[in-house]
């Protein structure tokens, strides 16, 4: 073994294939820092700059804190934040813009999340920018994008749920409109947002040339109805809400047991049958009105109080043993501490304990050979850093 070998009790290093990617992160809040997390969490140097005094909105948004006095920072600002260093500076005052000229010349990718039209006010919009440094990919996060009847509307992700429909198919149907329970529009266009980034930094390795992305809010929530658009563009009546039932699936939702709630997923004919059986009615999934999928879901308002009977009858641990061993897709209902204490939550390396300086929190999702991508440093203390690329 040579002296580069590192001994067999040493852990590897984790992935860093963005190691060497300067990100320059002009967003706040939750979709763009989401995306920046990401791309932190894959190696790239990310600057997040803020506001002197105050930074981040989320920066205030607690209780809970983590830690005391100067060092306190919110949990919000921490789920997005991990990875990056942190520089004040004042985007309305020629130092501070002269400050990110020079960052944006040698940065790979540019994040922001401005009102449209507003950097262009301080030579900071992508026009300015990319003929600074062509080779930079600028990403701009909108509520509505740069072009449009609402493109100088501010986005909020409640908003957007309601605008872009995803309320109007969420909630009982005899109640009023639900949002999700996190900001999951914010949550998909980082997500997006990361993915064409890191489309862009593939295709600038052959053509040597950056790229200019427009990222909505209202955009993505439109692309995530998925199939409900696709039921109404194609089936013409307008998807309504169901409560936890699946427009296109039957039986796909929650059903009360004798103890509490169990999830039932049947996906095809057979699992259903497997149910049926299962439950002690094998003679239901031999029944013409509920032997198919469609059949199932054209008499839906028949089948389904019939199985909230039968569910009903025992606990939702001992249906979970049932139909799991019968191969029925079924689970319980967690709430978050159950997931964090989880057996396979802890397996699988999710939680991230509090180390040092650094609070617990959830880990990235993916593995690469295996092992997550972590970003090393610990969410920033605000304006920690020089305003200099390391």
């Amino acid at each position: 073994m040579d002296a580069s070998t590192p001994p067999p009790s040493a852990a590897p290093a984790p992935p860093r294939p963005l190691e060497g990617v300067r990100v320059l992160d002009l967003s706040r809040v939750l979709a763009g820092p989401w995306a920046s997390q990401i791309l932190a969490d894959y190696g790239a140097d990310v600057l997040k700059v803020e506001r002197p005094g105050s930074g981040d909105d989320t920066r205030a948004w607690g209780p809970p804190w983590w830690g005391e006095g100067a060092a306190r920072q919110s949990a919000y600002f921490i789920c997005a934040n991990r990875g990056k260093r942190s520089v004040a500076l004042d985007l309305t005052h020629p130092d501070g813009i002269a400050q990110v000229r020079r960052l944006a010349a040698e940065a790979d990718v540019l994040l922001e999340n401005y009102k449209v039209g507003q950097l262009a006010k301080f030579g900071l919009d992508a026009a300015s920018l990319t003929r600074l440094n062509p080779r930079l990919i600028y990403c701009s996060i909108t509520g509505y994008g740069q072009s449009g009847p609402l493109a100088s509307k501010p986005g909020y992700d409640f908003a957007i749920q309601a605008e872009a429909g995803l309320m109007s198919i969420t909630g009982e149907p005899d109640g009023e409109p639900l949002k999700v329970g996190v900001a999951v529009v914010d949550l998909m266009t980082g997500l997006y947002a990361a993915t064409a980034i890191l489309a862009a930094l593939h295709e600038r390795a052959r053509t040597g040339r950056g790229r200019v992305l427009d990222v909505a809010l209202f955009d993505v929530a439109v692309a995530m109805l998925a199939n409900q658009a696709a039921n109404q563009l194609i089936g013409g009546a307008t998807p309504r809400r169901l409560g936890n039932a699946h427009p296109n699936i039957v039986p796909y939702q929650a059903f009360a047991t004798a103890d509490g709630h169990l999830v039932l997923a049947v996906g095809n004919d057979a699992q259903f049958a497997r149910f049926c059986e299962a439950a002690g009615h094998p003679e239901v999934a031999r029944d013409p009105r509920y032997a198919t999928n469609p059949a199932r879901v054209q008499h839906r308002g028949e089948l389904v109080p019939r199985i909230a009977d039968w569910l009903r009858t025992r606990p939702t641990a001992e249906w979970v043993q049932t139909l799991e061993a019968a191969g029925v897709p079924c689970a319980p209902i967690h709430d978050l501490a159950q997931v964090m204490a989880h057996p396979h939550t802890r397996a699988r390396g999710l939680v991230l304990p509090a180390r040092q300086n650094r609070p617990p929190m959830v880990a990235h999702p993916v593995r690469f050979d295996g092992q997550r991508p972590m970003a090393h440093l610990p969410p920033p203390g605000l304006g920690t850093a020089p305003a200099t690329w390391e």
